[in-house]
């Protein structure tokens, strides 16, 4: 019979539980336990090891689709790499450069003779390669890359070129060593006949950068990136191109091509179009990288949460035996918050997944859906690596001085993960992203209103816009139709009133930012002055989108829970994840007059009563997670004396 915690880890795992099952069998291999390895030359060799152990098992193939030498599992592929952000997230990032980014850039970009020259191999590591996006003086505004790819007519061939110092391919993972292939993105020159040669745009292309004895190519120049604050474990590098000749064939050209002749055609007239199309197709490292920084998190939060089940300070009153950590309320509402949180985050990433496999699998999917699954993925990884950050952090200092030891992992998770806010795109410029996509709903309507117009268009329209249903939507909407609005403290705990506080909040703040830009228009002459005005307005608007998807999914997932015990500990945990963030925006539903001052103190009230309620369950929630022991990597908790840990984690 399953355990309550068992039935926990069965509702979390959602649509991919078997993939994640096997993965869980797979990290309890030795080599790929968590190891703290400093030291370069060998965390490379260990991670590229690793990643060969893990392409002998197949690894890679759910990634591609069946034609090309995978098996078309999209959603799967990104469950394994985000599993295997548990065991080493060195390991994690360098497979979804590999497999991720590269392979997903010649996949999607790339037309069949791309798919047949390259993907077999990249599967098996027969080919490796690296993702040439990021400069150094661009990083998030990709259109605006420096490196260029000219055609050149009278030998077919394109050249790549750095043109300026910050043209330089920066932080690329695979560049200093692993790589001998780059998908370059540059702005591709040409002109046909009769016409004048001009950009058309960032593009991508299939570049060799270095020989079969790891020697830079001529024209190549590569260097390393060297000490980071983490993830030693990726060799990070630098590129710069001098006049580096590749074939016409080397453009990888599903969404646009050139003829011999240098004609430029594509299927998309629309530039900006085109490119926010071929960028979207890249959507599955988004996604990715933000359900690994999810599962970073549990890893932490596990390790403190254990730790303070057995870690006693300071005797109770009459008493001569010293109380647990997590007996005291300061450590329960430091830790079972962010576990409330954490289970939040993982059933949205479940929902994420689960659309982007439909659409990936979906010829004919609706644009519209495609949009809304890259705002989607935007957001949730906004809140997946911020919270992750602030767990892993609290977790260290839950911890005092042995969460500060390598030994106990928690100091390498710190680090690892510290990057992730930043990779993949900055989590305040994909904010904006989420903020822009929602905003958008309203450009055609609100152009010219005057207030009154304004105002009937808001009561009318903007609820609708927002209050559309992210996940089971009959389910949803059925609970906030029976909600309890007043002043009780117990209506704080009703599912409909606290859902149609984060839809109240998330409708007043969108609705009043897109008035707010529209007077700024009006206003400013300058478009970017406009914007820039409300910007900070816009944030807070993105990350009450968020909030409000995340509910909805954490209703969706208690839903779908077979188990009547565990999934009353996940209610109490959706009380405890809705009143947090309400609490951490009080001032906002106090100012707008949605909580009195009494009901703002019954709300710290009942995260209190929360904490207190789950306190006896603190281990069975965490070992909900389903991290396997071996991957949690912290000796503390094996007590003291004990050396299995121990060896994994110091350099040997």
């Amino acid at each position: 019979m399953a355990s309550t915690a068992e039935h926990l880890t069965s509702t979390l795992d959602g649509r991919w539980k078997e993939v994640r099952e096997r993965t869980r069998s797979e990290l309890t291999d030795p080599r790929f336990a968590p190891h703290y390895t400093p030291d370069l030359a060998e965390a490379r060799a260990k991670a590229l090891e690793q990643m060969r152990v893990l392409a002998s098992m197949g690894y890679a193939a759910d990634g591609f689709a069946a034609d090309h030498g995978g098996t078309g599992d999209a959603g799967a592929a990104v469950v394994s790499i985000e599993m295997l952000a548990m065991s080493d997230l060195s390991l994690m990032v360098k497979a979804g450069v590999q497999w991720g980014l590269f392979g997903g850039a010649i996949e999607n970009l790339g037309t069949k003779p791309h798919h047949d020259a390259y993907v077999k191999r990249l599967i098996d590591l027969d080919l490796l390669g690296c993702y040439a996006m990021t400069e150094t003086g661009h990083g998030s505004d990709v259109q605006e890359l420096e490196t260029t790819a000219t055609y050149d007519p009278s030998t077919g061939e394109f050249v790549i070129h750095s043109p300026t110092p910050s043209s330089r391919k920066d932080f690329i993972g695979g560049a200093a060593q692993h790589a001998t292939v780059a998908s370059v993105f540059a702005q591709l020159i040409t002109a046909g006949p009769g016409e004048e040669r001009e950009s058309k745009g960032v593009h991508c292309f299939v570049v060799p950068i270095r020989d079969d004895e790891g020697n830079d190519l001529p024209g190549v120049s590569t260097s390393d990136c060297g000490y980071k604050g983490g993830l030693p474990g990726v060799d990070n590098g630098r590129i710069m191109f001098d006049q580096v000749r590749i074939p016409r064939g080397n453009l990888l050209n599903r969404y646009a091509d050139v003829a011999e002749d240098g004609t430029y055609s594509s299927p998309i007239e629309n530039p900006n179009k085109r490119f926010f199309t071929m960028l979207g197709t890249l959507v599955r490292g988004r996604i990715t990288v933000g359900g690994s920084a999810g599962a970073a998190a549990r890893v932490g939060i596990t390790i403190a949460t254990k730790y303070g089940l057995q870690r006693r300070q300071f005797n109770a009153p009459k008493s001569d035996n010293e109380v647990l950590l997590m007996d005291y309320l300061v450590y329960q509402r430091r830790l079972l918050p962010l576990i409330a949180r954490s289970y939040a985050l993982q059933f949205a990433q479940n929902e994420l997944v689960a659309k982007f496999h439909d659409i990936q699998n979906d010829p004919d999917a609706d644009p519209q859906e495609k949009r809304e699954l890259e705002g989607r993925a935007a957001g949730l990884k906004v809140a997946n690596t911020w919270h992750a950050t602030r767990a892993i952090q609290e977790a260290r200092e839950a911890c005092g001085g042995a969460g500060y030891m390598a030994e106990n992992r928690l100091t390498a998770l710190k680090a690892d993960t510290d990057v992730f806010t930043t990779f993949e795109g900055d989590n305040h410029v994909l904010a904006q992203l989420v903020a822009k996509e929602l905003l958008t709903a309203y450009a055609d309507e609100v152009q010219g209103m005057n207030p009154v117009d304004w105002m009937r268009f808001a009561v009318t329209t903007v609820g609708d816009v927002v209050k559309k249903r992210t996940a089971a939507q009959q389910i949803l909407q059925t609970i906030v139709d029976t909600r309890q609005d007043n002043e009780e403290d117990g209506s704080l705990f009703n599912r409909g009133t606290q859902m149609q506080m984060f839809e109240d909040r998330e409708d007043y703040m969108l609705s009043t930012a897109a008035r707010r830009l529209q007077g700024a228009q009006k206003r400013e002459d300058d478009p970017f002055d406009a914007f820039n005005f409300v910007q900070d307005h816009v944030l807070r608007a993105a990350q009450a989108h968020i909030d409000r998807v995340v509910l909805e999914a954490f209703v969706a997932g208690i839903d779908s829970c077979g188990d009547e015990t565990a999934k009353a500990l996940l209610n109490d945990l959706c009380d405890l994840y809705a009143l947090s963030v309400i609490d951490e925006d009080k001032a906002w539903f106090m100012e707008h007059r949605h909580l009195s001052v009494e009901r703002a103190k019954a709300v710290l009230r009942g995260i209190n009563e929360r904490c207190r309620s789950l306190r006896p369950h603190a281990e069975t929630l965490v070992e909900g997670f389903g991290i396997p022991e071996g991957a949690l990597g912290s000796a503390m908790l094996d007590g003291p004396g004990t050396d299995a840990v121990r060896m994994a984690t110091v350099p040997r």
